[in-house]
């Protein structure tokens, strides 16, 4: 019998054990643009935790030199706006965590590599609701 237990599945992990759900597909997100979270050798920046953008982060995130709001066509980005679910660098993250800006987190959609980054006490008091 071939077990449908989601922790024998094969595939990305979520922090929570599971498989990893996806993020967003509009606006496309994922190192490899694939709407998850996931990650590999090539993705230096780690781009795990699957967060939903405010206009705040958005300000602080281009305060700390990483503009997320300005359209980039010419790399097929729209920009983001207020409400948009992003897979984002999870020291990105962190750094927003300490500034007291913070977005909101999908644990279910957030990579389990996050864990080396964040702690999942302070991933599940940044969750949104299910």
């Amino acid at each position: 019998m071939i077990s449908t237990d989601a922790k024998t599945e094969p595939g990305p992990r979520n922090v929570l054990g599971g498989r990893l759900a996806p993020c967003s597909l509009d606006p496309l997100t994922g190192f490899f643009r694939t709407g998850c979270c996931e990650t590999g050798p090539e993705d230096g920046g780690r781009h795990v935790i699957c967060v939903r953008v405010s206009a705040e982060f958005l300000a602080f995130s281009q305060a700390v030199g990483n503009d997320l709001s300005t359209p980039m066509p010419q790399y097929g980005f729209e920009g983001l706006r207020d409400g948009d679910q992003w897979c984002l660098c999870a020291d990105r993250w962190v750094q927003a965590l300490a500034a007291g800006c913070a977005p909101p987190v999908v644990l279910e959609a957030t990579e389990a590599s996050a864990l080396e980054v964040a702690s999942l006490a302070d991933l599940q008091a940044h969750a949104l609701e299910s």
